[in-house]
């Protein structure tokens, strides 16, 4: 694609979009009557309007039908492939979509909790320390829900997090913070033979980096050490193959990319090759067999795949909410989804690099990046960030001096990337 920086150009590559219709779908925030330019699906997806009446129809099967709404279809008019679901096996409605969003079989994955009780779930299955391996390897600066749970669960086994984290960062030299691959996969293999689990990030939430989750599966799987990946800021952003790629288990956030609302459920992604293994667990009722559940008996038996490491009833609201986002995802597409992430990305990137003032420190390779493009601005930065606010220009800041922009490709357009250069001109014309 070779881009130009003018209004009219981005308005052309609009006209042209396939996806374009979907923006219709969503609520784009208005300030003043004027919507705005919102580049925060990194951290909050827009409300799709398919939402209200998702709830609605819950809330009404709960008016009608009150406990017998676990046993009874509710009125699913609009869906008639729903129209026998009940609230108790409501959740498997979800598997189609997420399967093809997380690149696995619906078997091995399951809408759940929020994300780092499962990731405290999933580490009572495959973080088995012993007194040979004990040791976790991980991103430096990861995610603080990701630090603080290795961290105390560490310590709930009784072990120092000082002794057992070992942590992989940018080598001094890269001033974007870039982890090269190569170096996870050769601490991996320094480490093989005390490291009881390696669990990480697949895109960095800070610099917007894409780990190759392939490479570093394969080579975790070639020493035989089992490997997860927190996918919050991945999941419905870039294409993942987590069954293909052999990864062990997963979890990730649905209310960023999966636009599932504020606190939106959660998920696992459990490979198959697990389901048979007998594996700990923390459990509780609801990922007991379904047809064994209402015996109430002594000794755990787990439903089979991913559902069996749920815990309590789901919430039939968040799971309504969970569903109808989702849907569109899976109805767009992960394949159109990314075709036009890159063009999005491609042209932000293109607008940006005029301005001297400001260091990309997201890869420019597109293999290396999802949505999401992180400015280091040392200096105005944060002046900088409210002016863009104040131009109705939505992205969201992190201290000491960056900014996140995430051009989503199921609501934002090209003309949306546009204004960011125009603001950006404007802005430093200014205080030139």
């Amino acid at each position: 694609m070779i881009y130009e920086n003018n209004r009219a150009f981005a308005q052309a590559l609009d006209q042209v979009d396939p996806l374009r219709s979907f923006r219709e779908r969503f609520y784009i925030p208005q300030r003043d009557g004027r919507p705005l330019t919102y580049l925060c699906g990194n951290s909050l997806g827009l409300q799709p309007k398919a939402a209200r009446a998702a709830l609605e129809r819950e809330l009404t099967t709960w008016q009608n039908l009150g406990v017998e709404g676990w046993f009874e279809p509710g009125n699913h008019e609009p869906e008639a492939e729903l129209a026998e679901q009940t609230w108790l096996s409501y959740h498997t409605t979800c598997k189609s979509a997420l399967a093809h969003v997380a690149g696995a079989e619906p078997v091995e994955v399951c809408p759940m909790n929020a994300l780092t009780v499962n990731i405290h779930l999933l580490l009572a299955s495959f973080y088995r320390p012993d007194a040979r391996k004990n040791k976790i390897l991980t991103i430096k600066g990861d995610f603080p829900s990701d630090q603080y749970a290795l961290e105390t669960h560490v310590r709930h086994h009784g072990l120092n997090p000082t002794d057992v984290l070992i942590e992989i960062g940018p080598r001094p030299e890269e001033r974007t913070g870039l982890i090269h691959t190569t170096d996870i996969q050769h601490a991996i293999a320094a480490h093989a033979d005390e490291l009881a689990v390696i669990w990480m990030s697949g895109l960095n939430y800070y610099t917007g980096q894409v780990y190759n989750m392939a490479a570093i599966a394969e080579t975790a799987r070639q020493q035989c050490i089992p490997i997860g990946f927190d996918l919050a800021h991945a999941l419905g952003n870039v294409p993942l193959r987590l069954h293909d790629w052999g990864v062990d288990f997963a979890t990730w956030c649905s209310y960023k990319y999966l636009n599932g609302g504020p606190g939106a459920v959660s998920g696992v992604f459990v490979h198959e090759k697990h389901h048979l293994a007998n594996l700990p667990r923390l459990a509780g009722w609801w990922g007991y067999r379904e047809d064994k559940r209402f015996e109430m008996t002594p000794g755990f038996l787990p439903a089979p795949g991913a559902d069996g490491w749920q815990l309590s009833t789901p919430n039939i609201p968040a799971l309504a909410l969970h569903r109808a986002s989702l849907s569109i995802t899976a109805e767009a597409g992960m394949g159109a989804l990314r075709t036009k992430s890159e063009l999005l990305t491609g042209y932000l990137d293109y607008v940006l690099a005029p301005f001297d003032q400001i260091v990309v420190l997201t890869p420019s390779d597109p293999n290396q990046r999802g949505c999401q493009l992180s400015l280091l601005v040392r200096e105005q930065g944060k002046a900088l960030f409210t002016y863009l606010t104040e131009q109705g220009i939505i992205g969201d800041w992190r201290e000491p001096d960056c900014i996140r922009l995430a051009p989503t490709p199921l609501y934002n357009t090209f003309e949306d990337v546009w204004r960011v250069g125009d603001a950006l001109s404007r802005f430093f014309a200014r205080t030139a």
